[in-house]
């Protein structure tokens, strides 16, 4: 329970925290899009330093929550932080949630609970690293996301599905990310300060979580929250839990059954995440109004 409950409260701080940087983050200049002087920039925003305090603290949560529990039990309940997101943004905007954004939240809130119950996620007693697994999984993770983030930002496509690229390749980093944290948590506890700060994980988190942070800035900035959050928050439990299973010893029930209600669960998740991340409560951002971004040379 306690693992649950901070899980939650990091997809709190989270959610709160995506929406008050996009709204920051829409005011950029266009000519830093995918560059580090976006950050720049927006540090200068006191609203979107508040975000980053709050997504900041709910990584902080979620670390805790890594170090208790399983990232197959994490990561489903972190995705929750579109709720949170999607309460903050109605309130902004004081639209009513209508049928669309029911669903979404039932969808989203029944698929976590479903693969949870389903799978009961559990750690194995294998967790050990450094296998060829892991290096053959963290790099197609780290690849794909490096892909995505290069398709954005060279080929001329529409900022929507730009905003969507960078929102899934993001996810894929911050997944990566949590599992890394998780491995970090592991050698903290076994060996102290002396055997965390001796190895590379620490610093790859840090390296992970600057570009994560340059592509979703980037996404918030180009197009309208519900092009780019949606994708972010469907990529990372995926690669999570990928990560858990594939190399840190995390186990699911597999049997027909289970599998059918883990696979339905997934399914209603990401369902969920669409439904509520296009309703229009969403923070509109710079994209919905201004096409010039069309124009930009990349």
């Amino acid at each position: 329970m306690t693992v649950i409950l901070l899980a939650l409260a990091a997809a709190c701080c989270l959610g709160t925290g995506f929406v008050l940087q996009q709204i920051a983050a829409q005011h950029a200049p266009p000519q830093d899009y995918l560059s580090f002087r976006l950050l720049l920039d927006l540090v200068r925003m006191p609203r979107w330093v508040a975000g980053i305090v709050l997504m900041v603290t709910g990584m902080a949560l979620g670390a805790v929550a890594l170090g208790m529990g399983d990232i197959t039990l994490v990561e489903p309940l972190m995705a929750t932080n579109l709720l949170f997101a999607m309460a903050l943004a109605r309130r902004l905007s004081r639209q009513r949630l209508g049928r669309s954004g029911w669903a979404g939240l039932w969808l989203l809130a029944g698929g976590v609970t479903a693969f949870i119950v389903a799978g009961q996620p559990h750690g194995g007693r294998n967790s050990e690293v450094g296998q060829l697994a892991q290096w053959l999984i963290m790099g197609g993770v780290l690849s794909a996301a490096l892909l995505l983030a290069a398709i954005a930002k060279r080929e001329r496509v529409h900022v929507s599905l730009e905003a969507a690229l960078l929102g899934v390749a993001a996810g894929l980093l911050y997944g990566l990310q949590d599992a890394l944290t998780r491995i970090s948590g592991l050698r903290f506890g076994a060996g102290g300060w002396r055997a965390l700060l001796t190895s590379w994980h620490p610093y790859a988190i840090v390296v992970l979580g600057v570009l994560a942070l340059v592509m979703v800035q980037s996404a918030f900035e180009s197009a309208p929250l519900r092009m780019s959050l949606p994708a972010l928050t469907a990529a990372q439990p995926l690669a999570g839990i990928a990560c858990g299973v594939g190399f840190l010893g995390d186990q699911l029930r597999v049997t027909p059954g289970a599998l059918a209600f883990q696979s339905a669960g997934i399914a209603a998740v990401v369902a969920g995440i669409v439904l509520i991340g296009s309703h229009p409560a969403m923070p509109p951002g710079a994209g919905a109004t201004d096409s010039s971004r069309e124009l930009q040379p990349r």
